[in-house]
């Protein structure tokens, strides 16, 4: 095969609870990924970058279209077994250690134990983690999951390696760590496909781009194709003709001066939201995210100022009116400064009773005396109480006593 990822009017349709179409993430997308390159995938949200990468992996189906990678189905277990895959967010088991998580992903790879073994070892260093491979991946921070997450999609040596947001989360160093990480792949041989926002880190490491709008391709092609500007040279001059370079050369060399004349380069960031803008200049249809500078100028107009002043000017309460509020804002500097508003105290406390606990309304209810020491009579009335009582079982026990002895036993007289 001459591309490791060929897809062919690929599209992916998420329809409604009836089976209405609703959104249109992939539309028509036909994308070529050579061999033993690094290709990046651009887009603003919701362009469809990440549903693109679950047909190439076969976690969606396609509505129309189909996608060949590393020379059959991405579904394929032979083919899915060469492949390394790293989502945008990292989904690992929290109670595993760092090395138990790269060891269960050896073994649904059905690696021997020594070469399970010597990788684990060799990627833990890599990624910067042999020292807390003992630690519970629940306790890493956003970054280091992204590190064992990375080494997880290494653990089985992919020819193809997919990426989504690899450097999201890393500080300086671990993006740069990882950025040199992504070229020395390349440089042994490997196929990597990459989505990120980070454009800067796209322009270091990629060899071919494509950005995604509205699920469709507007722009692609090699980095510096893309970048480099024509119309322009280097000493920011506008465009000029090649005697006037000479002589200019000429001028240079006659004050003992390198000179070299190239066409200037944009940055992939300028170039990107270019493209972006020029896409949504032409209405093209879209269900992610747009730009938000309409929005970004309404919340800092005048009429925005003018509507928070309302809010903030409103009265405390429906009944007082504007000139009287107007009249109560005005206070004597000394009494504003030395002595609390008692005005404006009264008037909370006047607009309803206060609100007591219950406890100490039900208080106000039952008063509560004290326990007063108990009197000969009423000792007494006890004492008979109990005497009635403990009289009257007693009686009830002898004279159930005496029945039971009275009573004729039938057998003794049958006998006599």
């Amino acid at each position: 095969m001459e591309y490791a990822i060929e897809t062919f009017s690929l599209t992916k349709v998420f329809s409604d609870w009836w089976g209405r179409d609703k959104v249109v993430a992939v539309d028509e997308l036909n994308l070529r990924v050579c061999y033993n390159e690094v290709f990046g995938l651009l887009g603003p949200n919701g362009s469809g970058k990440t549903t693109t990468l679950k047909l190439l992996l076969g976690l969606l189906y396609p509505t129309k279209g189909r996608a060949v990678v590393l020379g059959g189905d991405g579904a394929d277990p032979k083919i899915n077994a060469r492949i390394g895959f790293l989502p945008e967010e990292s989904y690992l088991y929290t109670y595993l250690n760092a090395r138990e998580t790269l060891d269960f992903y050896g073994r649904l790879f059905d690696l021997p134990a020594k070469v399970r073994k010597m990788r684990i070892e060799a990627l833990l260093d890599m990624v910067g983690l042999k020292a807390v491979a003992n630690r519970a991946v629940g306790t890493f921070s956003k970054g280091m999951a992204r590190r064992i997450g990375l080494a997880q999609a290494l653990i089985n040596d992919p020819d193809l390696l997919i990426l989504d947001e690899p450097t999201a989360g890393l500080d300086p160093i671990g993006t740069r760590q990882i950025k040199d990480l992504i070229l020395k792949l390349a440089e042994r041989g490997k196929t990597i496909l990459l989505c990120s926002h980070l454009l800067a880190d796209v322009e270091d490491v990629c060899d071919r781009i494509a950005i995604l709008y509205g699920g469709r391709i507007v722009a692609s092609g090699e980095v510096e194709d893309l970048l480099l500007r024509t119309d322009k040279k280097q000493i920011t001059t506008g465009a000029i003709s090649d005697a006037a370079i000479e002589r200019i050369k000429q001028l240079i060399q006659d004050e003992h001066a390198q000179c070299e004349v190239t066409s200037p380069m944009d940055k992939l960031e300028a170039f990107f939201i270019k493209t972006v803008v020029t896409a949504q200049e032409q209405d093209q249809p879209t269900s992610g995210a747009v730009s938000t500078t309409q929005i970004g100028d309404f919340l800092v107009s005048t009429a925005t100022e003018n509507i928070l002043d309302k809010l903030v000017s409103a009265p405390l309460s429906q009944e007082t009116s504007p000139e009287k509020l107007k009249q109560e804002q005005v206070v004597p500097a000394e009494s504003s400064e030395s002595k609390p508003d008692k005005d404006l105290l009264s008037k909370l406390t006047e607009s309803a009773e206060p609100v007591r606990p219950r406890s100490l309304i039900q208080d106000e209810k039952v008063k509560t005396e004290p326990v007063q020491p108990e009197t000969v009579e009423q000792e007494q009335i006890k004492k008979s109480i109990l005497d009635q009582l403990t009289g009257r079982s007693a009686e009830g026990q002898e004279h159930r006593g005496q029945t039971e002895e009275d009573k004729p036993r039938s057998g003794g007289e049958s006998c006599a």
